[in-house]
């Protein structure tokens, strides 16, 4: 490794990739005219050259509206742990959609699909539907603070749980807000109301968590947490670190919730509780739940969930319980649940083939590489040694990042401007040994 990495010719690069896009490029322009951004989400606008547009998608690879096929790291920002348009799951949706949309009211797959979470989810005695990752966490802020009857709640530096004015705080701020904050909240974006209920905190940092709860531990409702902190870098907790929150929380009478959004479904069958060995109050999911369609859960105990079931913390949503996504998530995690989960074998051992070559790759050409996470997701950043917290992260080289993006993309594999990378059941190792010899050609 060097401190004067090889350069990625980008020119030459972004002309062949544009070439490649035109359709997307036309596309692009005439969203921006009608749709605010051109994009349904801002996390999109980051792609680049520009985002592009899509066609149809089919196991491990994604067609753009140009006819490229790519192979596809992205799946979707995690939802699609099965792959595009998995069979199992068409067939399952298929069949309800002859029977109906939506019912605005009670039908066997929801119970169906519930008994299947309180199988495999540790935490989960009961739970409840939603249909998004910022609603569910929503949730499970307003249980804790009608089961404690307190107001705060400890949030970690760099972990995401959703775009809501109450959680979009202190997740990758930059340097200059650090130190500008005093260790106080961070907003993301203008317009956010002032947020007066986190505890900010830095991951990883026992005699923070320690300080926060002596200083404010009467009001704290409880502690959230991404268990492997896959928004920010894919930083694992420290030795003992999930323990220790299950410890304070415990002792100061406040729930212990992990975001498992990313994490559930993905790790293992049981999520990251199961991967970790740690149980929390609560846990929420999305993303890889629905297999690919909008679902989102609250699991937990029942001595917390009661509150909902009795009416005590108003829980509604017209398409919660939604039969078609609950189709899609029943045939989902049963395919995943078939052999006790032999899949998983599968997913790890290629996650972790594709992790470890791509980094010898990148450590023989001379560039400063660190990879994180593990075989369903796990991240790579341009830099000297493994982070610990968000702030650690900084030190990444992430323009170098997306110059080795755009090479992928012009070698037909599609990634995540992030650093991040989402494996799923449909890659096979023919496909992991492609990506392999197209990272070759990028840094060539």
């Amino acid at each position: 490794m060097t401190n004067n990495p090889p350069a990625i010719d980008t020119s030459l690069r972004e002309a062949s990739v544009r070439s490649k896009i035109t359709g997307s490029i036309s596309r692009y322009a005439r969203s921006q005219e009608s749709l605010a951004g051109g994009v349904s989400t801002a996390l999109r606008r980051s792609a680049r050259p520009v985002p592009l547009f899509f066609d149809h998608g089919k196991g491990s690879r994604v067609t753009d509206v140009d006819g490229n096929t790519y192979i596809d790291y992205t799946l979707a920002w995690g939802p699609l742990i099965l792959g595009h348009s998995p069979d199992v799951v068409n067939e399952a949706v298929s069949v309800q959609l002859a029977k109906g949309h939506t019912y605005g009211a009670q039908h066997d797959l929801e119970f169906e699909v519930a008994e299947l979470l309180c199988k495999h989810i540790p935490c989960a005695d009961l739970v409840a539907y939603a249909n998004s990752g910022t609603e569910i966490v929503q949730v499970a802020l307003r249980l804790a603070r009608g089961c404690t009857g307190r107001s705060k709640y400890l949030k970690f530096e760099g972990h995401y749980h959703g775009w809501d004015d109450s959680v979009l705080v202190s997740y990758r701020p930059s340097k200059q807000q650090i130190e500008s904050s005093n260790g106080g909240v961070i907003p993301v974006g203008v317009g956010q109301r002032p947020n007066r209920e986190t505890v900010p905190v830095e991951w990883n940092d026992r005699e923070a968590v320690e300080r926060a709860f002596a200083e404010a531990g009467s009001d704290i409702a409880a502690v959230v947490c991404e268990p492997l902190l896959c928004n920010s870098g894919c930083l694992p907790a420290d030795p003992g670190f999930l323990q220790f929150l299950r410890e304070i929380t415990t002792r100061h009478g406040a729930l212990l919730i992990f975001d498992e959004v990313i994490t559930g479904f993905r790790l293992a069958l049981g999520g990251a509780q199961e991967f970790y060995g740690v149980t929390p109050d609560l846990a929420t999911y999305a993303k890889a739940v629905g297999g690919g369609l909008p679902l989102s859960v609250l699991a937990g105990k029942a001595e917390f969930m009661s509150r909902i079931a009795s009416g005590q913390v108003v829980h509604a949503g017209t398409l919660n319980g939604n039969p078609v996504c609950l189709a899609a998530a029943k045939a989902a995690i049963e395919f995943l649940a078939e052999d006790g989960g032999a899949v998983y074998s599968q997913l790890w051992s290629n996650g972790e083939k594709l992790r470890k070559g791509m980094e010898q790759l990148l450590r023989d050409a001379g560039y400063p590489v660190v990879t994180s996470g593990g075989g369903p997701v796990f991240h790579i950043s341009f830099m000297d040694r493994p982070a610990r917290t968000y702030r650690e992260t900084m030190a990444s080289n992430t323009a170098l990042y997306s110059d080795f993006g755009l090479a992928l993309l012009d070698e037909g594999v599609l990634v995540l401007p992030d650093g991040r990378w989402y494996i799923s059941t449909a890659h096979s190792e023919a496909d992991i040994d492609a990506t392999l010899e197209a990272v070759r050609r990028a840094i060539s």
